[in-house]
C-alpha cells in the first residue's frame, strides 16, 4: 500500500514545463537535418563563406555546399549551451540556457498602430523611441526590438536610426538587425561608445544581432556574411530562418522542423568555424502557410506546436532558442488577439523557449502594436506565476495555522496570511477583478480601453535612464557619419 504521508522537510516546486517531442523524436529530427546538409546541402552566395566551408572539408560545387555530418555535429557540440545578455549598464540580466524564458517585441514590421489615434500607418523613427520607452517601463518585457522599420529616415539607414532611438531610451538589452555589414559596424560602434571597448562589450553584451536565410536552402551574401561578421566580433548571434509549412518547408510538422534546423545549422557551422564558442541562438519563426489566405500564420495551432517543438530541440542539443510568442493574426486589439497571444506565451513558457520575440506583432506580423506589447506584458506576468508552480514546505503546508484557526474560523487576521499572500499571489495591472459597482464607478472600461490608457500613460510619463552627454554625442556622431557615407554613395 502506498504511504499517504508527506515528508515535508524538503521543498518541491513542481512547474508545468512540458514537451512536444520525446528525446527519441528530437534525435531523429536533428539527425535528419544533418542528413539534409550532407545529402542535399544548401546554396551559399558569399565567396568568403564558400572558401570557409571548402577549407574545412565541405563539398563545394559552385554555390552548392554539402557539409559532412561530423562537421555539423562538431558545431552543435562546440556552440555554448549558455548565452548571457547584459543591460546597457553592464549588469548580466538574461541567461539563455535550459528552460529560462525571456520576452521582447519583434522587428521590421511594415505598419505600426499609432498609440494615440489607433491609425494603421507606416512606422516613424519617433515610434522607435516610444517602443523603447514602453518596453523599458514594462516589468515582464525583458529586451527590446524595433517593432517596425522607420519610413521617415534614410532608407538604407533605417536599422541604424532605429538602434539609436532604442539605445537612448532603454537600459534593457536590444536584439537588432542590419541591412549590411556597414550598418552592423555603426550599430556595434554605438555599443562600444557605451561599453568602452569591444572586449568589454563581449564580456557583457547588451546587444544580439540577427540575420536570416531564405528558405528553402538559400543563404545570401548579406545573410551569411553578416552572421560571419558577428562571429568575428565575438558577439551573440541569432541565425534564424522563417519557414512556412507547405510553402518553404514540407507540409508535415516534422519535415518543417528538419528544414528549419538545416537552415540554422549553416549559420551555426560558419560561426563556429570563424570563432569557436561564438554565442549562437537558433530557431525563429516556424509556422504554416494558411492555404486559404496564403499568410504566414502567427496564430495557428500548428504555429504553437512548432514553436514548442523547436524549444525541445534546442534543449536536446543544449543550444539556446529564438522563440516566438505574444503575436496574432488579428488586425486589431480584440478577443482573437488575446486568445492567440495567451496561447503562444503559455506554450513558449511551458516548453522553455529562451529568447522569445514578436510580442506586439499583429496582422500576421505585418503590423507592430504597442497595445499588443502591453497586453503581452500582462499575459507574461500571468504565465510566469503559473510557471512558478506550487512550493511545498512546512511553512506553505500551514498545518499549525489550520489547527489554530479550526473549523468555522477564518484566515484573514493570521500573521501567516500577511506574510505569504503577496508572494503567493500574482496581482494583475490590467485584468479587472473589482465588483460590478466599482467597475461602473471607474468608468466601466473594457480591457482594450485600459490597455490603451496604460500605453499612452507610459509614453507620456515614463522617463528612461539617460546616458551621459558625451556618450550621447559619440552615438549621434556615428549616425551622422553613416548619413555622410550614404550621401557620398548617392553622389557617385
Amino acid at each position: 500500500m502506498k504511504s499517504l504521508y508527506v515528508n515535508s522537510h524538503y521543498a518541491v516546486n513542481q512547474t508545468v514545463h512540458a514537451s512536444v517531442l520525446s528525446d527519441d523524436q528530437c534525435r531523429e529530427i536533428v539527425s535528419s537535418a544533418i542528413e539534409v546538409l550532407e545529402r542535399t546541402g544548401a546554396d551559399v552566395f558569399d565567396e568568403k563563406a564558400l572558401k570557409l566551408f571548402a577549407d574545412n572539408g565541405c563539398w563545394v560545387e559552385g554555390n552548392r555546399v554539402r557539409i559532412p555530418s561530423g562537421l555539423t555535429e562538431w558545431a552543435i557540440n562546440t556552440a555554448p549551451s549558455r548565452v548571457v545578455l547584459a543591460d546597457r549598464d553592464g549588469k548580466r540580466k538574461l541567461f539563455l540556457e535550459g528552460s529560462n524564458s525571456y520576452y521582447g517585441p519583434g522587428p521590421t514590421n511594415t505598419y505600426f498602430i499609432d498609440p494615440f489615434t489607433s491609425e494603421r500607418r507606416k512606422p516613424l523613427k519617433e515610434d522607435k523611441v516610444n517602443v523603447a520607452k514602453v518596453c523599458d517601463a514594462l516589468p515582464n518585457i525583458d529586451y527590446v526590438m524595433d517593432l517596425g522599420t522607420a519610413s521617415n529616415v534614410t532608407a538604407n539607414l533605417a536599422d541604424v536610426h532605429a538602434f539609436q532611438a532604442m539605445l537612448l531610451n532603454t537600459t534593457k538589452p536590444i536584439v537588432h538587425w542590419g541591412f549590411g555589414i556597414e550598418q552592423y559596424e555603426d550599430i556595434v560602434n554605438m555599443c562600444i561608445a557605451i561599453a568602452g571597448s569591444l572586449e568589454k562589450l563581449q564580456q557583457a553584451p547588451f546587444i544580439a544581432l540577427y540575420s536570416e536565410s531564405s528558405p528553402p536552402g538559400l543563404h545570401s551574401s548579406e545573410g551569411i556574411g553578416k552572421a560571419m561578421w558577428v562571429a568575428e566580433k565575438g558577439l551573440p548571434l541569432v541565425y534564424t530562418p522563417c519557414v512556412m509549412a507547405g510553402a518553404t518547408a514540407p507540409a508535415t510538422m516534422a519535415g518543417t522542423l528538419v528544414q528549419s534546423l538545416a537552415e540554422s545549422f549553416i549559420g551555426l557551422v560558419a560561426s563556429q568555424l570563424i570563432r569557436k564558442g561564438t554565442p549562437f541562438i537558433l530557431g525563429g519563426v516556424i509556422a504554416i502557410m494558411d492555404m486559404k489566405s496564403t499568410i504566414l500564420s502567427y496564430g495557428s495551432a500548428e504555429f504553437h506546436l512548432l514553436q514548442g517543438a523547436m524549444a525541445n530541440l534546442g534543449q536536446y542539443m543544449k543550444i539556446p532558442v529564438f522563440g516566438t510568442a505574444g503575436c496574432t493574426d488579428a488586425k486589431t486589439l480584440d478577443g482573437q488577439a488575446a486568445i492567440e497571444s495567451s496561447l503562444s506565451i503559455m506554450m513558449a513558457a511551458s516548453m522553455g523557449a529562451n529568447l522569445v520575440h514578436d510580442v506586439g506583432y499583429t496582422e500576421y506580423g505585418a503590423t507592430g502594436s504597442l497595445f499588443q506589447v502591453v497586453l503581452g506584458d500582462e499575459i507574461i506576468g500571468y504565465v510566469k506565476r503559473i510557471m512558478r508552480g506550487i512550493e511545498v514546505t512546512d511553512e506553505t503546508l500551514a498545518l499549525d495555522i489550520i489547527d489554530n484557526v479550526g473549523p468555522g474560523g477564518h484566515f484573514l487576521g493570521e500573521m501567516h496570511t500577511m506574510q505569504n499572500f503577496k508572494k503567493e499571489t500574482w496581482f494583475p495591472t490590467l485584468i479587472d477583478r473589482t465588483r460590478y459597482d466599482e467597475w461602473k464607478m471607474k468608468g466601466g472600461l473594457s480591457m482594450g480601453d485600459r490597455i490603451k490608457a496604460k500605453t499612452q500613460d507610459i509614453i507620456n510619463q515614463h522617463q528612461p535612464k539617460q546616458l551621459c552627454a558625451d556618450v550621447v554625442e559619440k552615438i549621434n556622431q556615428i549616425v551622422a557619419g553613416a548619413e555622410a557615407r550614404e550621401a557620398a554613395k548617392a553622389k557617385k
